[in-house]
């Protein structure tokens, strides 16, 4: 995931209008009806969910961009911070996410939630218009309360314990913060609890393992949300650190183990990880969550390890995640 496109806010310090807000939503899966794993991938309808999101994805990273940059410099701060708040409350104003008409389109909200919530964090503190604070926080709101709703009422099952769920659970838990919203932080705080507490003795998510060849992948989609849920958790003083005989230690371990060589996620699903087989290679963003986790757990060794992915970020986690936890906005509120 690259950080290195052109930003929002340009060296002429004029601020760009936001994109056309989303309003509605509505797509299938990404794969074929008869797929009981869920790892068997319909190209047509893959393109499908991925054009639907992609002006979604493609504005997250835009601000994320704009975010970090007034985190690093006092230079023109308040104008960036002003800007990313601007274009954010352009979108809240018009409802964005307002009209989901699938539940696919339910599912995949969740972590652009997240993305939104933490771009918030980061500039919120420098912006000066309160007002369009007060509107985006009002929009945030509106969004999180229909996806606790959703996940409790309409998600299916096996999804309940899987990785959309937790990024449901991060983006909950940062407006929760943001609003100072006890439903929504306890609400995150069980939902982190319920995902760790699925996890095998030996680390494996039963719900990741059964996707085939995505196996491993979506093992690694589902550590990065419950990592930073449960040191947010941790800094608000809901600790679940340790729970279920040390699940997320026990996560995050069988987890790097197997990018090895996938073999026990091999062993669990019966099919050839797509990390191995030529299908997928391993990308830094995918273990952005390593700066998080160090920060709930130290550990030289693992430190020593994630130098290969760094520098590590994801817009959906904020963007630069070494800035992010080094500085307060890992520690506010």
């Amino acid at each position: 995931m690259s950080l290195l496109a052109t930003p929002v806010f340009a060296a002429n310090e004029t601020c760009a209008a936001a994109p056309e807000p989303v309003i509605t939503l509505g797509f299938g899966s990404r794969y074929t009806d008869d797929s009981v794993s869920r790892s068997d991938i319909d190209e047509a309808s893959n393109a499908q969910v991925n054009a639907a999101l992609g002006p979604i994805d493609d504005f997250l990273r835009d601000l994320t961009r704009v975010a970090n940059a007034a985190l690093e410099s006092e230079e023109n701060r308040t104008e960036k911070a002003d800007c990313a708040i601007a274009q954010m409350a352009t979108w809240a104003e018009a409802d964005a996410f307002s009209e989901l008409n699938s539940i696919g389109a339910n599912f995949s909200i969740g972590a652009r939630l997240a993305g939104f919530a933490m771009t918030y964090r980061q500039v919120a503190p420098y912006s000066t218009d309160p007002q369009a604070r007060q509107v985006i926080e009002d929009w945030l709101g509106r969004r999180i309360d229909e996806q606790m709703t959703f996940w409790e009422e309409d998600a299916t099952s096996g999804a309940k314990t899987g990785n959309l769920r937790g990024w449901a659970a991060l983006g909950v838990n940062l407006v929760g913060q943001i609003r100072n919203d006890p439903v929504a932080l306890s609400w995150s705080q069980w939902s982190a609890t319920l995902l760790q507490c699925e996890a095998n003795p030996d680390g494996s998510l039963p719900q990741e393992m059964r996707r085939g060849k995505y196996a491993l992948h979506y093992q690694l989609h589902a550590v990065a949300p419950m990592v930073l849920t449960t040191l947010l958790l941790e800094q608000q003083g809901r600790s679940i650190k340790g729970i279920c005989d040390n699940a997320l230690d026990r996560i995050v371990a069988f987890t790097i183990a197997d990018l090895e060589a996938g073999e026990a996620s091999e062993a669990y699903s019966g099919e050839s990880q797509s990390l191995f087989d030529g299908t997928d290679e391993l990308e830094s963003f995918q273990m952005a969550w390593l700066e998080a986790y160090l920060v709930l757990s130290p550990n030289p060794d693992l430190d020593a390890y994630a130098d290969q992915f760094r520098p590590l970020s994801h817009s959906k986690m904020g963007g630069d995640q070494a800035l992010l936890w080094a500085s307060p906005i890992g520690s506010d509120g």
